[in-house]
């Protein structure tokens, strides 16, 4: 399947926190169009826009959003469905792992809720720098629902009271029945 080869590839749109909004490759290799004697770009741009054409905003050029991603795993999930165990893709591109297309999705699953979750050194990629929500004990259970993530490093970006879309992680969270230890 060359849309899965092309979607499950790292150096493409599988990031560790999801699919991102663009490849990766344009970061190297922007994709460019000539209207009428211009030359138009648009490149990878996994987090704020380095420009203000856009409001600052890098939009879909990049980022991870959890809608896409939700979109994503519920039709990999129906196509498993339709196809079952029989259908397999490798998973990352290049690995040699082959999965059926329930066990991508519950991998993309896992990658999006692994934003949220702490990892073992107590902070959630989802909150990056933030000194008040990765280790102040009065913040850090206060968990922001980013408009969108930074597409390598998983740093909620735009919106932080996105939880419309982003809640959605929820749902992941339910179905993948991860559970986060309470805090001490």
């Amino acid at each position: 399947m060359a849309l899965t080869r092309v979607m499950l590839d790292e150096r493409e749109f599988l990031s560790p926190h999801g699919i991102r909004s663009l490849s990766r490759v344009h970061a190297d290799h922007p994709f460019t169009l000539h209207v009428n004697g211009t030359l138009n770009q648009v490149s990878y741009e996994p987090a704020e826009s380095r420009s203000r054409e856009f409001g600052g905003n890098s939009n879909w050029r990049g980022p991870v959003w959890l809608p896409i991603n939700y979109l994503i795993i519920e039709a990999l999930q129906k196509y498993h469905h339709y196809y079952g165990d029989g259908l397999t893709v490798e998973c990352p591109t290049g690995s040699g792992r082959m999965l059926t297309l329930w066990q991508v999705a519950a991998e993309l699953s896992e990658r999006l809720t692994r934003l949220f979750l702490r990892r073992p050194d107590g902070t959630r990629p989802a909150s990056g720098a933030a000194e008040r929500y990765q280790h102040d004990p009065h913040w850090r259970d206060l968990i922001l629902f980013h408009e969108y993530f930074h597409g390598d490093t998983g740093v909620g970006l735009g919106a932080s009271h996105q939880t419309g879309w982003t809640a959605l992680v929820a749902k992941l969270l339910q179905q993948t029945g991860v559970e986060e230890p309470m805090p001490s």
